[in-house]
């Protein structure tokens, strides 16, 4: 078993430069749509969990009227977190095997389930959902790519904090066998120090990309009954996966 992400430099040695590569405000249309969702549940969402929560940015834009739990396996990322979301608790651990005893009304898994590249680690996240969602409660997933939506392309973006520093990103997706289940994601990342110096720093990630099909399954079989909605913006279809426990379910910590 790899730690999902946490290799990466983007999220270790260079997660102090997270809110300039992909800016919070990037992140308040998903956080609407989810929002939307939330609202959905059988019960009001007063305890949300957010599994791979990276530097928070999803947080930020959630309601602030409930008790959040953040959790992620970059120390790095969840140092940037603290500084965004203070008043949340924050956790290190694995999303596939944390388990922290307590229930949630909602738990949420963002992009972060992109690094989750075997069918195997992905029951395993979900298997943390549902250990940690209420009976009756509700869970969130919204990755970045499925078999049937990715489409090979280019992207890029950045941002400034306004005193100097700035950083941007180029990026190209790549799918070198549709067969199996991930993806390739090649970045360049530029960043300029507030003394004008310039780092340049290239870096290949390895993304999942799982079926339709595969996610449908594997959240039934965990205890969820499962559907998948539209997640609407970034100009490409993307799709989220929500589970609902039944409120008959005895939880499983």
């Amino acid at each position: 078993m790899t730690d999902p992400g946490d290799g990466y430099r983007l999220y270790t040695e260079l997660a102090g430069w997270w809110p300039l590569i992909s800016p919070p405000s990037e992140y308040a249309g998903d956080a609407a749509v989810i929002e939307q969702e939330l609202a959905t549940a059988a019960t009001p969402v007063r305890s949300l969990l957010d599994l791979g929560s990276g530097g928070g940015h999803v947080t930020r834009h959630l309601h602030r009227d409930r008790s959040v739990t953040l959790v992620d396996i970059s120390a790095d990322m969840l140092a940037v977190s603290r500084r965004l979301n203070p008043e949340c608790r924050h956790v290190h651990g694995d999303m596939r095997t944390i388990r922290l005893g307590q229930f949630f009304d909602a738990v949420l898994v963002h992009d972060a389930v992109d690094y989750v590249t075997s069918e195997d680690d992905l029951a395993l996240v979900i298997g943390t959902a549902v250990a940690h969602c209420r009976p009756g409660g509700i869970a969130v997933f919204a990755p970045d790519h499925t078999a049937e939506t990715f489409r090979p392309g280019t992207g890029a973006g950045g941002g400034h904090d306004g005193g100097g520093r700035q950083a941007c990103f180029t990026e190209r997706t790549t799918d070198p066998d549709p067969a199996d289940d991930w993806i390739l994601a090649e970045y360049e990342f530029t960043l300029r120090d507030a003394d004008g110096t310039v780092t340049v720093v290239p870096e290949v990630h390895r993304l999942g990309s799982f079926s339709r099909t595969t996610w449908l399954r594997l959240l039934t079989q965990a205890g969820f009954a499962a559907l998948a909605r539209p997640l609407p913006g970034h100009g490409r279809p993307r799709v989220m996966f929500v589970g609902r426990r039944d409120s008959a379910v005895e939880g499983n910590r």
